[in-house]
């Protein structure tokens, strides 16, 4: 086996990547990069020419852990790595899934909850992200008095679990036309937030919708 420090300098992936640049690397030189090391038997550069063989690029970039880390030459800690590397390439290109609307601030949030404006019983809405911030669902949880035992934190998780949502932004309507939150919101707000904390899924804000306007318990410090 050639071991890649004893290859010419400007044939090693990573020198060849400095002196010229990623653009002039061939996808095994990449790849190999990634990899950093090789196994036994094999360098860098065979493993990666060995896999490429067998797995297309757009095959490899459409992977999940299961399958990368089943890969001979690959194995748990690099499929994790690859991973890394892919989603944050998929993210500098602006890769959207579906064409999913991104929610960025309130008033992102505001424009998936138009419904509420005139609505005339209070409706408690739930807008479910992934980790980009993208819109993946949206459930009304309940109609009516907003109390604690119609907004449970079971119900409004467990679709969050089920569609492996990342965060949430929980959303409400007052059609008294008072935009202030009452104790029993405040309340409401805190539960889910320790809840969701407990669950990895964090709760990005909670609206307060009337028929012209809206606040933001997060924009107030009160989530």
């Amino acid at each position: 086996m050639t071991k890649i420090k004893d290859l010419p300098r400007l044939e090693r992936p990573r020198e060849k990547l400095i002196a010229k640049g990623p653009r002039n690397l061939k996808d095994k030189e990449l790849l190999a990069i990634l990899l950093n090391k090789g196994r036994k038997g094999k360098n860098v550069l065979e493993v990666a020419r060995e896999i490429l063989a067998k797995q297309p690029m757009k095959k490899l970039l459409a992977a999940d852990y299961e399958k990368l880390a089943a890969i001979k030459g690959i194995g748990p800690g690099k499929a994790c790595s690859l991973l890394a590397a892919f989603e944050l390439t998929k993210r500098a290109l602006e890769v959207e899934d579906n064409n999913l609307p991104t929610i960025n601030s309130a008033r992102d949030a505001l424009a998936q909850l138009q419904e509420l404006r005139t609505a005339r019983k209070e409706h408690f809405v739930v807008l479910y992200l992934n980790a980009r911030n993208q819109l993946i669902h949206k459930e009304i949880i309940s109609i009516g008095t907003l109390n604690a035992s119609l907004v449970h934190p079971r119900e409004i998780f467990e679709p969050a679990l089920r569609i492996l949502a990342s965060q949430i932004i929980v959303a409400h309507n007052h059609p008294s036309g008072d935009l202030h939150p009452s104790e029993e919101d405040l309340k409401i707000t805190q539960r889910l937030a320790a809840a969701g904390e407990l669950l990895g899924i964090e709760v990005l804000d909670h609206l307060i919708v009337v028929d012209n306007n809206f606040s933001s318990l997060k924009e107030s410090g009160a989530c």
